[in-house]
């Protein structure tokens, strides 16, 4: 039997078009000229409106069909999660969560027309929500006055006119204050104020590519560990978990959860992560149920809108891929596309090289120039000190720039705990921080490096051991040694460096020989390990066994006690897989 989530996902019709030719009607929170009035009117400016007070009403027109959308406004960026929503979408029974809309909210300070100036309000009157969103302005200006919070703005208004309150003051939209003919003392006072509105329509939206799916469980019972195993089924496949609240349903005070989700419920991955979760973490039938699927929403600022790649492999399109899953828009260049780099590099803000080792710096020297004052060139590349240095001389100085070496591959499921080198310059601005930002949010394990200690380390961590298996496999070659032999002459630690030489010549030569091949301080890493290795050669042979003992006590000094230990529960950890893997 299918899961249930996946049956309300392929009963579901794909959404109806935003423009439909029909009238539509709206259910919102009210009164004429509020938030959710003006969130409605941006929606669909032809839509009939109906106007409620209480957000349980608007849910329940919907369900009892009196209107074809319910706008439920669910976040503010200075409010936080309006918390009521989370319940009343259990109430949710039919219909689905199919869009959103983020609304820019300008309230204003106002008064009834000739008040006099120095007058002090001893009575602000607003609606709940916007006495948290202009906290601090209340406190700085006028911490004594009452706050008075109605359900019903308009017939406040109203009754202020009638009275003639000239101490009652009011918090609410300009448009609104205007429409009751009131004075405005102040506008603008919470600002970077935003509010999301959720929208409830009766069908599931299609794909967009940019999408998030919110799910809601039924009460659970109580396990140990539940919302980290669940959590671990996005995490492991590389989903993102946008949002996350859990509380005890009011009548059985079991768990209940509520997720929301990078992806479309179509997406095979997120199936395959929803089944899981049924099947094997929360182990219950039909307990999952889908509330919708809709166009993602991004509460942050973000500056860059689009990237440009020149180089088509497969590490520019795993890349490529990621960011498009963000919402930027990517555009592939290389040798064989049909859109050539010269081409491309207007279009875009942020242009990233990705090409082999051997000819980044030709790349750079070719199309660095095209680019402008306000772009960003950001090098995927692992050799930091002469690609920099030749980045810097062809580029403008108004234009940003930054080195990111992955430490991984395109086979890479995830960034989750990878390691990612970025090198900043001078000229690393809010483009380099956002696409850093980026590999952030994914998990990568960032380190940040001058160019010439990102070559030494990466001398060390890629180019040495690179180097070193390759000469292994040589040496085994040379001396005809069959590798069957191999695992029954090692112990388990032994076996490291065999390994990391089989998984190198297990992949792309060309690659590794370009690693190898790299300039910069890391040359001084193999040469000085060549030198090294010749001098206990040597002592080995001439059975200098006290020298070399002082050799490896004074070697050890300089090794600090935590990253001995951690590397030993390393070993240890890794012998204890290999153990396994060999029965």
């Amino acid at each position: 039997m299918k899961l249930l989530i996946l049956q309300q996902y392929l009963q579901a019709t794909l959404a109806l078009k935003r423009h439909a030719t029909v009238m539509i009607t709206i259910a919102t929170l009210g009164p004429h000229g509020s938030d959710g009035y003006r969130a409605a009117l941006q929606y669909a400016p032809d839509a009939e409106i109906h106007l409620y007070n209480r957000i349980p009403d608007i849910i329940n027109a919907f369900l009892a069909e009196e209107a074809d959308f319910a706008f439920v406004p669910i976040y503010n960026t200075r409010e936080g999660e309006i918390k009521e929503y989370f319940r009343l979408m259990d109430l949710l029974k039919q219909g689905y969560w199919t869009d959103n809309l983020v609304l820019p909210i300008h309230l204003s300070f106002g008064c009834l027309q000739g008040t006099k100036q120095n007058t002090v309000p001893r009575v602000i009157v607003g609606r709940s929500g916007v006495f948290k969103q202009c906290e601090d302005y209340l406190s700085r200006h006028f911490p004594d006055s009452v706050l008075m919070t109605v359900p019903d703005i308009g017939v406040s208004m109203a009754e202020i006119k009638q009275e003639k309150k000239t101490d009652h003051f009011i918090i609410d939209s300009e448009e609104l204050l205007l429409e009751h003919d009131f004075e405005i003392r102040e506008r603008e006072i919470a600002t970077h104020n935003r509010t999301r509105f959720a929208i409830l329509g009766a069908n599931l939206s299609g794909e967009t590519g940019y999408d998030a799916t919110a799910i809601i469980t039924k009460p659970l019972k109580d396990r140990v560990g539940m919302l980290v195993d669940i959590l671990s089924e996005f995490t492991n496949r590389g989903i993102n978990i946008l949002d996350l609240r859990s509380e005890n349903d009011i009548k059985t005070q079991k768990l209940q959860i509520y997720l929301e989700i990078e992806g479309h419920i179509g997406s095979e991955l997120l199936q395959e992560a929803l089944k899981h979760i049924e099947k094997e973490v929360i182990q219950e039938d039909e307990c999952l149920r889908l509330l919708g699927s809709f166009p993602r929403v991004d509460m942050r600022v973000k500056r860059i809108s689009s990237f440009g790649f020149i180089g088509t492999g497969d590490m520019s399109l795993w890349f490529a891929d990621r960011l498009e899953n963000e919402g930027y828009k990517t555009i592939m260049t290389g040798r064989s596309s049909a859109l050539r780099p010269e081409e491309m590099i207007p279009q875009v803000d942020v242009v990233v090289i990705c090409v082999p080792i051997s000819v980044t710096n030709e790349t750079i020297e070719q199309y660095g120039q095209l680019l402008r004052d306000g772009q960003a060139l950001i090098l995927l590349a692992g050799e930091s000190e002469q690609t920099l240095q030749t980045a810097t001389r062809v580029t403008s100085q108004g234009v940003e720039l930054m080195l990111v070496h992955n430490l991984w591959g395109p086979q890479a499921l995830t960034m989750k705990d990878k390691n990612a080198t970025v090198v900043r310059t001078p000229r690393s601005g809010g483009f380099c921080s956002e696409f850093e930002a980026f590999l952030y949010k994914h998990g990568a394990d960032i380190s940040q490096d001058s160019p010439s200690q990102h070559d030494l380390l990466m001398g060390v961590g890629q180019k040495l051991p690179t180097t070193i298996s390759v000469a292994l496999a040589m040496t085994l070659k040379q001396h005809e040694i069959d590798c069957d032999d191999i695992g029954t002459h090692s112990t388990l630690t032994s076996l490291y460096g065999i390994i990391a030489m089989a998984r190198i010549h297990n992949q792309n030569p060309r690659t590794y020989a370009e690693i190898m091949a790299t300039g910069g301080d890391g040359q001084k890493i193999v040469r000085s390990f060549a030198e090294n290795l010749l001098q206990v050669i040597k002592l080995a042979e001439d059975q200098k066994i006290a020298e070399l003992s002082d050799i490896m006590e004074d070697s050890s000094s300089a090794l600090s006690d935590d990253f001995l230990n951690m590397r030993m529960k390393q070993s240890k950890a890794v012998d204890a897989v290999l153990s396994k893997s060999a029965t």
